[in-house]
């Protein structure tokens, strides 16, 4: 930063405004310390206490160390690790719906970014995908409750087509309360992801497609080849912000099965399961299956960041 010149007794003095960006960026590390660090360390400092209520009577808070930790990994009265379950269900509902996003926005990012096809009418077409994500979670997930109960549209129109009969239940069966809970997640979150990889791609020098063309690569050798590898930073964001929101995956199950993650909480999730402590003001567990979900979340993003980024970091590239 040039610092401008003054004069003072005959002598030129340097002024510096340095100072001020140091200033300007004191309300937002004000705000982050009393809003979000200093709430991480009480719920770690909790996950050590036995504090609950019962009734009117407060319990607590006790020390119990790794109790609270030790009650998580022990298995209940029918064998189940409960957080285990719980963690899976999370995984395997948001890889359901991640995988397709992923791809769908990844081919419309390309379609809408080409040179040779110069689509018209782009800013209808982004905003149309994009408004999905603009919906309330909750007022998506009743709009789908509605739809697949079982008085609902999508069951007559099945039942007349010969699809199903009048016994099925959509909420019966865990394949398709995951398959539903997965499908409104990707319907609210691919236009989002299309839009931020469309960023990516516009931001690659177009000479560089060109060139990959004139040396006679076809379409699918220039995509991976060129953009990918280009894109890779802006594609890992993704995957892992996409990640982060998968494993708090809350409202959308939430809505969707009342809360009773059904059939048999196999549609329950980690934050369902976290937000049921907290219901019951049982702190000291809520704290803990924070914590556990906060290291899943961390060893997760640096096993897929380092898995993903490895071969293109500088130095590394092939």
């Amino acid at each position: 930063m040039k610092k401008p010149k003054t004069k003072e007794n005959g002598a030129l003095k340097s002024v510096s405004y340095a100072k001020w960006g140091y200033i300007f960026i004191i309300p937002f590390f004000v705000v982050y310390i009393i809003f979000t660090l200093a709430p991480q360390f009480l719920t770690v400092y909790n996950s050590f206490f036995e504090t609950y209520r019962v009734g009117l009577t407060q319990v607590g808070p006790n020390f119990v160390g790794f109790e609270n930790y030790k009650a998580l990994f022990s298995p209940d009265s029918s064998g189940t690790i409960l957080i285990l379950k719980y963690a899976i269900n999370t995984l395997v509902m948001w890889f359901a719906g991640a995988v397709p996003q992923f791809v769908i926005a990844l081919l419309l990012a390309i379609f809408f970014t080409s040179y040779r096809l110069n689509i018209k009418g782009q800013r209808f077409f982004k905003t149309v995908i994009y408004m999905p994500n603009l919906i309330m979670a909750a007022a998506f997930s009743m709009l789908f409750y509605i739809l697949f109960s079982r008085v609902g549209p999508i069951q007559a129109l099945l039942e007349n087509w010969g699809v199903i009969d009048a016994s099925f239940d959509f909420y019966a069966h865990k394949i398709t309360v995951r398959g539903m809970i997965a499908m409104m997640n990707f319907l609210m979150w691919f236009g989002n992801t299309t839009i931020v990889l469309m960023a990516g791609i516009m931001g690659i020098e177009q000479s560089v497609f060109e060139s990959a063309t004139i040396d006679g690569a076809n379409a699918v050798q220039v995509f991976f080849k060129v953009t990918m590898p280009l894109l890779m930073p802006i594609f890992v964001y993704c995957l892992i912000t996409a990640m982060i929101g998968g494993i708090q995956m809350f409202d959308v199950p939430q809505v969707l099965t009342n809360g009773k993650g059904v059939p048999d909480e196999f549609s329950r999730t980690l934050v369902m399961y976290l937000n049921g402590y907290l219901a019951n003001k049982n702190y000291g567990m809520a704290g803990a299956i924070s914590v556990i979900i906060f290291i899943i979340t961390g060893v997760l993003s640096g096993f897929v960041y380092r898995r993903l980024s490895a071969p293109y970091k500088d130095g590394d590239r092939k």
